[in-house]
């Protein structure tokens, strides 16, 4: 689940296949070609064209917008779009232009307010302001030919309805400024999702006076808000908590939004925080209360308490398969507490005993207010950390409990002689940057490495495509990220081949003079179909090696040479002895920089629960 207000206005191919990802909503404005617009049904779109767009994270629009044209001054569609998206506070545009698209791009040539940032491929566009809009946290803006059969066309609105939540197609140039208004407002409220807005290209030359007062047409979206939660079912997830011995709080993405409230409700209950991938960061995995992330790659002791808790408070998350295994055990002891802000995912995977539909952030504030008033009233019990759980003695033996478990089974892993482990790795990156960069990932052991071993602690700084798996993200989400956090450290940790799939983005990076560190995990493999295809599986290569076959001494391709012919400083390290002076180097030196870390391919993502196994069948990091 995502409660996130973040958004993005993305292009079709790579939006259909990887809007689902992301915590983040986007809006898609395609350009279609004239002939037959007045027919939703045959609405088609030019899969080239494509705008990416974010808007300024510390605001919305200005409190005095001051428009470049008088205000009876008739201006061309395009031109209203643009000034619409300027209205909405968007200052960033990711967009690559196309013979459809010239008129938006010639407007927003005009535009004092937003600037184009050209990446170099369609869909790092995309990922770019994805990563723009997580860690800002505001929303991010795309957009693409209808009509007949025309060069690189298909049908937009037919493929994409199911996948958005609304579609918006404009047959009247008046419609723009309010329809942008209403998707903004779709794709932020509630739970933040994707809404598709296709604009005729006739449209777009069409000139008129704009009307920016026309008010916003959506009857029914205020009962689809989440409501207030009922003070009496707060009390009782309170009683819940008071009576419980072994209570666990299992918190996801949809508590991106309330790191603050989250960590006071932990400071009067003494509750341990188990993460999904989607919610590191949001409580510090430094506290000593954090078992850090649960499920597949988890830890040994957050899969352990959620399997013997007696009381599990589900907030922000959707019991996905990558942290439940096999359904039907997973928590199985557990009264079970499920606090998301979207009905779709209440009882969906998993039944809860008591559910309520709304904002994370204000069941939690709710629930505060409650175990306030009852702290103020009874003496406070310590745990051996010193940590008042105000009502609850059973906490301070169940914290005992779990330590026992990190104590035992301390995460760990192989090495290799003096080559360069990976954990190792982000391990020295978490020491040099103390935990609060901004890490950016794709998808593969690496990613789950950055999840097990740096030790995050701040909400939004955490970029990872989760969901489907979109390899290639890492480096054009950085690339968004340095955008959205100029004075941040910005790290895409990648390996060879999710950074293969987007490593054109170095030319943005490069022009932009982006200072993105880029941590690549080299191991000439896609890792993670190896260690299942020889640990797991029959042993036959399924195509896993990414070097040259002929000379497999030799590291291909060499991504130096990659950062060379963009002008990007970049070194390759393949000792351990040398790692720490090449990542100090990396961290120092101004601009983009590329740290080639040759690593073991035997190195592997542990610990492990099988596909559809349970805690009790966790393969266990080395000891």
């Amino acid at each position: 689940m995502a409660n996130v207000a973040a958004t993005n206005i993305t292009f079709f191919k790579p939006f259909l296949q990887h809007y689902s990802n992301f915590p983040s909503s986007f809006f898609n404005i395609s350009i279609p070609i004239p002939n037959h617009y007045h027919k939703p049904t045959s609405t088609k779109c030019l899969s080239r064209c494509h705008l990416s767009v974010t808007p300024e994270p510390s605001r919305g629009a200005p409190e005095t917008f001051v428009s470049q044209f008088a205000a009876d001054q008739p201006r061309k569609g395009s031109d209203i779009l643009v000034e619409a998206l300027e209205r909405e506070g968007v200052t960033h545009v990711f967009g690559y232009p196309g013979g459809a698209s010239m008129e938006i791009h010639e407007a927003l040539a005009r535009s004092s307010m937003i600037r184009n940032v050209l990446p170099r491929h369609e869909q790092g566009g995309i990922f770019a302001a994805d990563g723009y809009a997580r860690a800002s946290g505001r929303p991010g803006v795309p957009r693409g030919l209808m009509g007949t059969d025309a060069f690189q066309e298909v049908p937009l609105i037919d493929i994409t309805r199911p996948i958005t939540k609304f579609n918006y197609l404009v047959l009247d140039v008046e419609d723009i400024p309010r329809t942008v208004k209403e998707a903004f407002l779709l794709a932020t409220s509630g739970r933040p999702g994707p809404v598709l807005i296709d604009i005729p290209r006739d449209i777009q030359k069409e000139l008129v006076v704009p009307n920016w007062n026309k008010p916003i047409m959506l009857p029914g979206n205020a009962s689809r808000l989440p409501k207030l939660p009922e003070k009496a079912h707060l009390e009782e997830i309170v009683r819940l908590i008071s009576v419980s011995k072994r209570p666990v709080v299992y918190a996801g993405g949809g508590c991106m939004n309330c790191s603050e409230e989250l960590r006071r409700f932990v400071g009067l209950t003494g509750i341990p925080v188990a993460s999904t991938l989607m919610g590191l960061g949001i409580f510090a995995c430094t506290d000593d209360l954090s078992l850090h992330m649960l499920g597949m790659h988890g830890t040994i002791q957050a899969n352990y308490a959620v399997d013997r808790s007696d009381l599990l408070l589900a907030f922000g998350v959707r019991f996905d398969d990558r942290v439940t295994g096999k359904v039907e055990a997973f928590a199985r002891n557990a009264t079970i507490v499920h606090i998301d802000i979207d009905p779709a995912e209440i009882g969906k995977n998993k039944k809860p005993h008591l559910s309520i539909c709304t904002d994370v952030k204000l069941a939690l504030e709710g629930i505060n207010t409650i175990l306030e008033k009852n702290a103020a009233k009874q003496p406070t019990a310590e745990n051996k950390r010193g940590k008042g759980t105000k009502f609850n003695d059973n906490v301070s033996a169940w914290i005992e409990e779990i330590d026992e478990q990190k104590e035992k089974y301390p995460a760990s892993y192989k090495t290799f002689g003096e080559a360069i482990p990976p954990q190792y790795a982000i391990q020295l990156l978490d020491e040099l940057t103390n935990g609060n960069a901004i890490i950016c990932t794709g998808v593969g052991q690496h990613q789950m490495w950055a999840a097990q071993y740096y030790k995050h602690k701040n909400p939004r700084h955490w970029l990872s495509s989760s969901g489907l798996g979109a390899m290639g993200f890492g480096l054009p989400a950085a690339m968004g990220a340095a955008l959205a956090k100029p004075d941040a450290i910005v790290v895409d940790i990648d390996g060879d081949g999710s950074f293969m799939m987007n490593i054109q983005e170095l030319a943005t990076i490069r022009v932009e003079n982006l200072p993105v560190k880029i941590m690549l995990l080299n191991n000439q493999h896609l890792g993670m179909v190896y260690q299942y295809e020889y640990e797991y599986g029959d042993g036959d290569s399924l195509h896993s090696y990414m070097g040259n076959p002929s000379n497999q001494a030799q590291v291909f391709p060499d991504m130096l040479m990659f950062a060379e012919a963009c002008n990007i400083t970049a070194a390759r390290v393949t000792k351990k002895a040398e790692l720490r002076e090449a990542i100090e180097k990396m961290l120092k030196t101004p601009g983009p920089y590329l740290l080639d870390v040759m690593v073991p391919h035997q190195a592997q993502v542990l610990q492990l629960i099988p596909d559809g196994g349970t805690f009790k069948d966790a393969i266990k990091g080395a000891q």
